[in-house]
């Protein structure tokens, strides 16, 4: 018998129960991509700079809250890289937070 379309069995149908279960897979994976993904847009990291100016950002990467300290105000150059600082801190604790949630739904290996 002459096989059809390369695959063993001929055509496309054989070993039709693997792909139901990759495409099984896939599904849940995507499921469980979108949970994780409402789950970080619901998070919030906090960084403190120099002790006088604390950033808080959401899951979706914005800045919610911004606290600095009145003493802070005597020195414009200070502040300024005190806000970049905290900033930039709870920013990359953020991408921490979400990469870590990611990784339990993909194992390490983003799906692209």
């Amino acid at each position: 018998m002459k096989q059809r379309g390369g695959f063993p069995g001929g055509g496309f149908g054989g070993g039709g129960g693997n792909m139901q279960q990759l495409l099984k897979q896939a599904q849940k994976m995507q499921a469980d991509m979108a949970a994780a993904q409402e789950e970080i847009a619901s998070l919030s990291a906090q960084h403190t700079a120099g002790g006088m100016v604390t950033a808080v950002v959401s899951g979706e990467k914005r800045l919610t809250e911004l606290t600095i300290n009145p003493d802070a105000l005597d020195d414009a150059e200070m502040l300024q890289d005190m806000v970049m600082l905290a900033v930039n801190g709870a920013l990359e604790k953020m991408d921490e937070m979400s990469e870590e949630r990611m990784n339990k739904v993909t194992g390490g290996v983003m799906p692209f």
